[in-house]
């Protein structure tokens, strides 16, 4: 299943995305929950009877705007240094323990909404990364279970401003412009993505491939991620752990390669989509 947050004559709702068209959930939020988050939450999705969705208004996709997947997560924890190029092309030692910083929920955009280089700086840099939506509450979850507790998978830009990015050791200030990471297209349920480590990202620039890699080269699998996370701080259901990099982010290329104002950018994952964004100045 694939599920979208968005926008149609105003109104903010989720539905199930079926090729072209979305169906609006809106007339069984009763049911379901006011929006994507509550719905998984209340775990009542996979319930919905074939009468029911045949009943839905089916909206053709071109004529909604989609939300960021989850429009209000709680919590949004990213890993950084979590693939083997990336640690190879920044030169660093291989880590211990995930490195965690976090992202603010205003901080993001939806699938074909633009991406705001900031006036603070023109050193804006893509990251194509495999977000992990948490589906129920998790505390203290084993490896082995870790899978269970997923909701499904989305594509992730986490749009890095590189210089305040470096400010210090710690990354949040480079990671939090207003209108920087880009979160879509939809969530695609975790039984129909099965293994998260054999999927193909791939991040493209005006069409040129940047990044393209295997998920299984990250250091700290989507298991371990889940198991770390949920030991020091309680996941909720809507809680997205985006979950790293690999390498030919533009800060290593030589010379540096920075997001201009009209550029396309595009993060692809196999079994997902593509989540695509357009690059403006902020006014």
């Amino acid at each position: 299943m694939k599920l979208a947050s968005f926008i149609i004559h105003g109104r903010s709702t989720y539905g199930i995305v079926d090729g072209d068209h979305v169906l609006d959930l809106e007339s069984v939020k009763a049911t379901l929950g006011t929006d994507l988050k509550h719905a998984l939450a209340n775990n009542r999705l996979a319930e919905l009877a074939p009468t029911v969705l045949a009943g839905l208004p089916r909206i053709a996709l071109a004529d909604v705007t989609l939300l960021p997947v989850i429009p209000n997560p709680g919590k949004v924890l990213c890993i950084g240094i979590n693939y083997a190029t990336h640690v190879r092309e920044t030169g660093r030692e291989m880590p211990t323990y995930p490195m965690i910083f976090t992202r603010f929920a205003d901080s993001q955009v939806a699938h074909l909404q633009p991406i705001v280089r900031p006036k603070a700086s023109h050193k804006l840099d893509f990251e194509g990364e495999l977000a992990v939506v948490i589906g129920k509450p998790a505390r203290h979850v084993k490896h082995a279970d870790a899978l269970d507790y997923v909701a499904g998978y989305a594509c992730y830009n986490d749009g890095s401003v590189r210089d305040w990015q470096k400010h210090t050791i710690q990354f949040i200030p480079g990671k939090n412009f207003p209108n920087t990471g880009g979160f879509g297209p939809w969530l695609v349920t975790g039984d129909e993505i099965g293994d998260p480590q054999q999927l193909q990202l791939t991040t493209r620039l005006n069409g040129e491939v940047m990044q393209d890699t295997r998920t299984s080269d990250m250091i700290f699998d989507v298991h371990h991620l889940i198991e770390y996370c949920s030991t020091f701080t309680e996941l909720a259901p809507g809680d997205v752990i985006v979950s790293g990099t690999t390498g030919g982010v533009g800060a290593f290329r030589e010379p540096p390669v920075w997001m201009q104002p009209g550029d396309q950018v595009e993060v692809e994952i196999s079994r997902i989509g593509i989540l695509r964004n357009s690059i403006v100045d902020e006014q």
